[in-house]
């Protein structure tokens, strides 16, 4: 099996926003494994990455967190969409689908859009 990659510099954000968007709210563990999911696990969150991004959307309002208690009985902060992550979230996946066309235009140039 292929090695894991990091998740790429300035897509966690959005790859967290995009989880509690679809999944309600979430532990950082379970934010975690659900972006390894996503990516059939070719992706590896790193801890020392996700907790400061956590904090980071919070600090800007895109995010909300709450203690609770973790499906094993732990405790646990859970994070959840602001409305404000909500317009974030379009906002970054629109930014998302400009830059890949952009990029896109490098990796296949004469081709139409992809």
């Amino acid at each position: 099996m292929a090695e894991k990659a990091d998740v790429w510099q300035g897509t966690l954000a959005l790859m967290i926003l995009k989880t509690l968007e679809t999944l309600g709210p979430l532990h950082g563990y379970g934010i975690a494994r659900r972006i390894e999911q996503t990516s059939a696990n070719h992706l590896s969150v790193n801890y020392g990455t996700l907790y400061p991004s956590l904090l980071k959307l919070e600090q800007e309002g895109y995010i909300a967190s709450e203690w609770g208690v973790s499906e094993n009985n732990r405790k646990a902060k859970f994070y959840r969409l602001t409305r404000a992550g909500r317009k974030q979230v379009e906002k970054e996946a629109r930014e998302w689908e400009r830059t890949t066309a952009i990029v896109a235009r490098f990796l296949w140039p004469g081709e139409p859009s992809r």
